[in-house]
């Protein structure tokens, strides 16, 4: 058997399998988003997903929160909205002649910021920095956000009038960056015949206090030293192309990934590992999540633009170079 090779799903990954079958009720494909969504909340982490209206995007995360039994809300962001609109603020009471803090929409388990590149910076930030400290300050009062959290922000490709991008510093607060396609023909057409029908009920499977066990155990999971190295090499590979012999990348990338990539790398490989049932992570668990998890810290010059070169082309053709580590043991 070879150190890839997968063993039998083990019992404490069931649960994990039992809320994937049961959002399946309602999300027709979007097999690697939903896994990303599950990833990303094992590993505490957060979600950008980018993609055109009417991919179920919305609708996966409101499933996602009702088979995990979380609080779920959804801020649609416009170009008017306020930071208190989104963490809160202090409220002027009458009777008592007190101020009263009224938190805001950020205080869920799973938060929707629906098309956060129409809100502004003061916005973005303020979000941005929930999602980073886990905590908002409203006045001199400080108020930790619930356990598990996770925020998935999706943003529109196709307009570019009214939004206001997400500077790279921002972005790279989020774990990883998924991008939906259009589902194929055979999908399409499940998902009308269903529009035809009752929506299904989604079951709860499990509680916030059941996904924060679970986040423990997939922290056990073992991670070989050569596969901290090789996230650190291809993270270094992105900063410094010549390294590995493509130099003529090295005009593409005005900078490279940030040293959070490789943590986040590693910590969502580790994760990956527990929903596929094992106790250790493969190289496999790294190169998939490897361009969602980099493609958004990439900042590309101007004749990156003009030439259509993308950041998944130029990570694809670094891991093409990288050569992936093959450890002798499978763990402890």
């Amino acid at each position: 058997m070879s150190w890839s090779d997968t063993t039998a799903p083990a019992a404490s990954a069931g649960p994990i399998e039992k809320v994937l079958y049961e959002v399946k009720k309602t999300i027709v494909g979007q097999d690697a988003l939903l896994e990303r969504l599950v990833v990303a909340l094992l590993a505490r982490g957060h979600v950008l997903v980018e993609g055109v209206p009417g991919l179920a995007k919305t609708l996966a995360v409101k499933s996602l929160a009702q088979a995990i039994g979380g609080d779920f809300h959804r801020v649609q962001f416009t170009p008017d909205l306020v930071p208190a609109d989104i963490v809160g603020t202090r409220v002027y009471h009458q009777p008592t002649g007190e101020f009263q803090v009224q938190l805001g929409p950020v205080f869920t388990n799973l938060l929707l910021a629906d098309e956060i590149n129409r809100a502004p910076a003061k916005v973005q930030s303020a979000l941005l920095e929930v999602m980073q400290e886990r905590q908002v300050t409203i006045g001199r009062e400080t108020h930790p956000v619930p356990d598990p959290f996770l925020v998935m922000a999706t943003q529109n490709p196709i307009e570019n009038e009214g939004v206001y991008p997400l500077p790279e510093a921002q972005t790279d607060r989020f774990m990883m960056k998924v991008l939906v396609g259009y589902p194929s023909a055979t999908e399409e057409f499940v998902v009308v015949e269903r529009a035809l029908t009752p929506a299904a009920v989604i079951q709860r499977i499990i509680d916030p206090e059941t996904l924060v066990g679970l986040q423990n155990q997939a922290d056990q999971v073992y991670v070989d030293p050569s596969l901290i190295e090789f996230a650190v090499q291809l993270a270094h590979a992105t900063r410094e192309p010549a390294r590995i012999g493509l130099s003529d990348l090295a005009r593409y990338v005005t900078f490279g990934a940030s040293p959070r990539s490789s943590i986040s790398l590693v910590l969502a490989a580790r994760a990956l590992a527990y929903v596929r049932g094992r106790e250790y992570v493969v190289p496999e668990d790294l190169t998939d999540l490897a361009l969602d998890v980099l493609r958004h810290r990439l900042v590309l010059s101007y004749e990156a633009l003009s030439d259509e070169v993308s950041p998944d082309l130029i990570l694809s053709k670094i891991m093409a170079n990288l050569p992936v580590p093959e450890p002798a043991g499978r763990g402890r």
